[in-house]
C-alpha cells in the first residue's frame, strides 16, 4: 500500500544521538516529513538487559506506529537495533531500518588490521556484533570497549554544556589500554551519540586514527526504500519524548539546528 504524501519518517532513539542520522537524511530527503522520537525516560539503554530493551522498544514503536502511521521507521540506536530489530520487524508491517556497527567499512579501510569498537555495554556483548566480525573482519583484530559514559557526554554537549577532551578520553581509554590497542588505526563509533563527540575523540586518540560510523549509510538506505514516494508537509516536523518536557526543552537549540522547532511529550 502506498504511503500518504504526508506520512512521516519516524526516527527513534534512546536519546538524541539519532540527530546524527537525521542530519545525513536531510541531505538526501529534504522534503520528507519527520517525527523524531527520543525515549529519554528509558535512557540509557546500554545498562539494561536484552529483555528490557526488546520489550521497551517493541512496545513504544507499536504505539507510535499506530498513532502516527509512519511510512518508515528508523531505529537510530545501535543498542536497540542489535537487540530488538528482528522482533520489531516481526510485529510491525512498517518498513524498519536499523543501525548496526560499521564493522564492514572499518575492515575495508584499516591498514594495521586492528579495529576498535566503542559502544554501550549492551551493544558490545551482542552476538550480532560477533556475526558482523565473523562476516566482515576475518583476519582482522576487533577490540571492543563499553564506553557508555560517552552517551551522557554527547547529550550534555548538545545541551550546550562544556565537555572536556579529558572526560571523553577517560571514557574511551579502555579501548587503547587493551592488549594490541597500540595498533589501532580505525575505530567504529557503534552508538549514534558518539559522532557528536568526534572532535573530542579525534583529539584524544590522535590524528592517525580514523573514525567510522553508519549515519551516511543509514540515510542512503532510508532514501532507497522511499525512492519515488511523494512527500507533502502538512504539519511542521516535531520531536517527542517519553521523559519530562522541561528536560527535553534544554535541547531546543540542537533540534532547531535540524529544522525541528516543536517539542512534545508522548
Amino acid at each position: 500500500m502506498d504511503a500518504s504524501p504526508s506520512s512521516p519518517i519516524l526516527l527513534f532513539d534512546s536519546g538524541v544521538g539519532g540527530l546524527t542520522v537525521l542530519a545525513e537524511m536531510r541531505k538526501l530527503l529534504p522534503q520528507a516529513p519527520v517525527i523524531y522520537a527520543a525515549d529519554m525516560a528509558g535512557l540509557p539503554y546500554g545498562t539494561k538487559t536484552e529483555a528490557e530493551v526488546a520489550a521497551r522498544v517493541a512496545g513504544l514503536l507499536g504505539r507510535m506506529a499506530e498513532r502516527w502511521q509512519p511510512r518508515l521507521i528508523c531505529i537510530a540506536c545501535n543498542t536497540a537495533s542489535t537487540i530488538a530489530l528482528g522482533m520489531v520487524r516481526d510485529v510491525l508491517e512498517t518498513p524498519i531500518v536499523g543501525t548496526v556497527p560499521a564493522i564492514k567499512p572499518a575492515a575495508a579501510i584499516t591498514k594495521t588490521g586492528t579495529i576498535g569498537l566503542l559502544g554501550t555495554e549492551a551493544t558490545v556483548r551482542q552476538r550480532y556484533v560477533d556475526d558482523l566480525e565473523r562476516e566482515f573482519a576475518q583476519g582482522k583484530t576487533l577490540l571492543r570497549h563499553a564506553a557508555g559514559g560517552l552517551v551522557a557526554l554527547g547529550e550534555a554537549k548538545l545541551r550546550g554544556e562544556r565537555v572536556s577532551v579529558d572526560e571523553v578520553a577517560k571514557a574511551a581509554a579502555g579501548l587503547i589500554l587493551q592488549p594490541g590497542g597500540e595498533n589501532l588505526d580505525t575505530v567504529v563509533l557503534a552508538c549514534t551519540h558518539f559522532p557528536l563527540l568526534e572532535p573530542e575523540l579525534r583529539e584524544a586518540f590522535g590524528k592517525d586514527v580514523t573514525f567510522v560510523h553508519g549515519a551516511e549509510g543509514i540515510a542512503r538506505r532510508i532514501a532507497h526504500l522511499v525512492e519515488g514516494q511523494a512527500f507533502q508537509q502538512e504539519i511542521p516536523d516535531f520531536a517527542v519524548t517519553t521523559g519530562e518536557l522541561d528536560n527535553f526543552e534544554l535541547l531546543v537549540d540542537a533540534f532547531a539546528a535540524h529544522g525541528i522547532d516543536r517539542l512534545v511529550r508522548l
